[in-house]
């Protein structure tokens, strides 16, 4: 998987996205190097959840970690986990007060929280994500177009069930989660338009028991192929796991979850590629760029990395994902998916 982390990066090492500015942290330092040529950027990450959550957090914080391989004495990193929102504030001033150059609030939730600093600390630079807004100058939002992986997700749904039947479990009906349900939807329309597809939603990121639950219910109601976003995407996958010996498969949206006992179940994964992003972003600091950008991620711009579970690979259907992958790397912001509306699946 870091093999693919790394092409994918030194691909899109061009990719343009956030931005920093000032020095130390209250968290934990997951590496940090010294060096008398280009500035080090001291770099801050508030999350959540943790730094190992087979998910939406550890995919930002892996991928800062990839940076700094790519980027030797550029970044030096701390983080602070399981900050939530109303926790947060006083972490990230202490991180503000150190002098850091860019704080990362990784998640919607701390949206007024960072337009609050941001006002407060014009020359540090904030990013948050996902959100398609254009933030004060001193921000960046951040997007994953995961429309696109759902798409892919959903043909290899829609060309390997047998039942009919797929279940996506997501946590919240917004951002990137709703768009990339919305991506699965639309592909598995396109190649099995006859398949009855199931949507339920947790209404959390990291509750994975419900999720769990729910993917038990889609599951007694035919599923056979299931798929969902976010952390509390392994409480499904669990679930799935536990049915050993029926053919019910799991298409993940973090490629952490081919990794773990329970990746037996996963066809395959796409994943977000935040080294890429980190390493557009130490540019953007270089250029003298602050942020007031929307930074899109997609295939185009080396933004989501594919991987497949060789045990569960099929060739045919493999053949339809790296076509419609293909045209998504030519071509940005190819599918409508908010034309998409559950009450009429």
């Amino acid at each position: 998987m870091k093999k693919l982390i790394s092409l994918a990066l030194s691909l899109s090492l061009a990719t343009a996205l956030f931005a920093g500015g000032a020095s130390e942290a209250p968290g934990k330092t997951a590496a940090s190097s010294q060096q008398s040529g280009p500035k080090a950027y001291k770099v801050a990450l508030i999350i959540e959840n943790t730094i190992d959550d087979k998910g939406w957090c550890q995919a930002m914080h892996d991928g800062i970690l990839e940076a700094q391989k790519e980027l030797p004495g550029r970044i030096e990193y701390s983080y602070s986990e399981k900050m939530a929102p109303v926790d947060a504030g006083s972490v990230a001033r202490q991180y503000a007060a150190k002098g850091y150059d860019l704080i990362i609030c990784h998640g919607a939730q701390y949206k007024n929280l960072v337009m609050e600093m941001a006002d407060e600390y014009p020359n540090i630079t904030f990013a948050f994500g996902t959100s398609a807004e254009i933030g004060p100058k001193n921000v960046f939002t951040y997007m994953p177009q995961s429309e696109e992986t759902g798409y892919l997700s959903g043909i290899i749904a829609g060309l390997t069930t047998k039942t009919g039947t797929i279940g996506i479990v997501g946590p919240v009906d917004g951002g990137d989660a709703a768009r990339y349900n919305r991506g699965v939807v639309l592909g598995v329309k396109a190649v099995n338009p006859k398949a009855k597809i199931l949507v339920a939603h947790t209404g959390s990121f990291s509750d994975f028991v419900k999720a769990g639950d729910l993917a038990k219910v889609q599951m007694q109601q035919g599923a056979d192929i299931l798929t969902g976003s976010s952390q509390q995407a392994i409480g499904a996958l669990r679930a799935v796991a536990e049915e050993k010996d029926k053919d019910i498969y799991w298409v993940a949206q973090d490629g952490a979850l081919l990794t773990i006992p329970e990746g037996y179940k996963v066809i395959a994964s796409s994943s977000y590629n935040y080294g890429a992003v980190m390493a557009g972003l130490v540019g953007k600091l270089d250029a003298g760029v602050k942020g007031g950008e929307c930074i899109p991620m997609n295939f185009n711009n080396g933004g989501f990395i594919w991987a497949w579970n060789d045990n569960l690979k099929k060739a045919d259907v493999a053949a339809k994902v790296d076509e419609a992958m293909a045209k998504f790397k030519a071509k940005a912001d190819t599918l409508d998916w908010a034309s998409v509306d559950y009450s009429k699946l």
